[in-house]
């Protein structure tokens, strides 16, 4: 519901686009640091269903403080709340979807979830746009409307519970960066994947960036939103069964092919200023998203021990998150210094790089797959 909202509501409260990039970073960058730390405190405790609960509740009372105040430094805060929830929360909610799955099915479970988290990224939006139609600009309001639906997630997460095998009743110190340790003793595959991840997101800024240039194109809000949610539809109709398609051909080879879209629409949105031509845009986009988004996680729990799913999952977390901050930043300053059409095809140059280098990653070995099976 928020997110389209949020770059024109930070704009009309003073912030410029260069405090915009720095914010999205700083926010995507605790979120991963505490899925790190919170990843590896689920498998070393063994739980998984408290930081799933504590997660949607932290990020549900952050929405209505978006709205409270309008000073910088408060939004910075609330916005960090939201993303440390989300950041408590990723690591084991992942590891159940994984424990659910064989390594036969990650792409179908992983591509489901990714269906129906973005359903509520196109019914969210969609209530934004109409409620925007009857009462414009009102964007506060909608920060306090967002607290009923993060409600309604914490009240549903009380129904889940957690294995009696996994359970452990031994209080186990787990220091905040230890999850970084896990680097050096994961397996050579992971290191391989996750690296090429990196890059990649070193250069990914936030979507915040996509939506600017929509409405800087001349469109008005509305139109904005719906570029959006049309994105989100897609993104929602295509994960699962492209998720099921990825275990068929590989989820490397599905991978792959999303980082040639997500070039392919950088590459036109920064020369693109037709409104129809956007929507080509974020209907490849869409595709991207949904064959990249849950598979790279599925691929990342197919090369690592059961046991240390959350831990490898949340240490890559940490690690693309300090990416991504940088990421937003960069682009930020480089739109500010240069221009939009810069900035995107700096990003779309460097994943064709990526690409290539994941090409060149041979298959997992038969023991890194018989390994994660145990």
């Amino acid at each position: 519901m928020l997110y389209p909202i949020m770059p024109i509501y930070l704009k009309t409260i003073g912030f410029s686009i260069v405090l915009i990039g720095i914010l999205e970073g700083i926010a995507e960058a605790t979120a991963g640091l505490s899925k790190g730390y919170f990843g590896k405190l689920s498998d070393s405790s063994g739980r998984r269903v408290p930081f799933v609960q504590i997660g949607y509740a932290f990020s549900a009372i952050s929405k209505p403080m978006m709205a409270v105040f309008i000073y910088p430094l408060w939004i910075f805060f609330a916005r960090t709340v939201d993303r440390f929830g989300k950041g408590i929360r990723t690591g084991a909610r992942d590891a159940i979807l994984s424990d659910e799955a064989t390594f036969q099915t990650k792409g179908k479970v992983f591509g489901f979830h990714r269906s129906m988290d973005t359903l509520g990224a196109v019914l969210g939006p969609s209530l934004a746009l109409l409620y925007l139609y009857y009462y414009p600009q009102d964007y506060q309001t909608l920060f306090f409307i967002a607290f009923i639906p993060g409600l309604f997630a914490v009240l549903a997460s009380l129904y889940l519970k957690d294995k009696e095998k996994i359970k452990q009743k031994t209080k186990v110190s787990t220091p905040f960066f230890s999850f970084l340790k896990y680097w050096k003793v994961s397996p050579p595959e992971y290191k391989k994947v996750v690296i090429g991840l990196l890059i990649f997101t070193l250069f990914n800024s936030s979507d915040v960036f996509l939506l600017l240039q929509v409405k800087q194109s001349g469109l008005d809000d509305t139109m904005v939103i719906g570029v959006y949610i049309f994105y989100n539809l897609i993104y929602a109709l295509f994960a699962f069964p492209i998720g099921i398609l990825a275990d068929k051909v590989g989820l490397k080879t599905i991978f792959i092919i999303g980082l040639g879209l997500f070039a392919t629409v950088y590459f036109g949105m920064a020369f693109n200023t037709k409104i129809y031509f956007f929507f080509g845009l974020f209907f490849l986009y869409g595709i991207y998203a949904s064959a990249t988004e849950g598979i790279s996680k599925a691929w990342i729990s197919n090369i690592t021990d059961k046991k240390d799913t959350a831990t490898a999952i949340g240490t890559f977390s940490g690690l693309q998150s300090i990416c991504a901050m940088l990421a937003s930043s960069l682009t930020g300053l480089i739109w500010f210094q240069f221009n939009a059409t810069i900035a995107f095809l700096v990003t779309a140059t460097v994943t064709l790089f990526v690409l290539v280098y994941f090409i060149s990653i041979p298959k997992p070995t038969t023991t890194t797959i018989d390994m994660s099976q145990q």
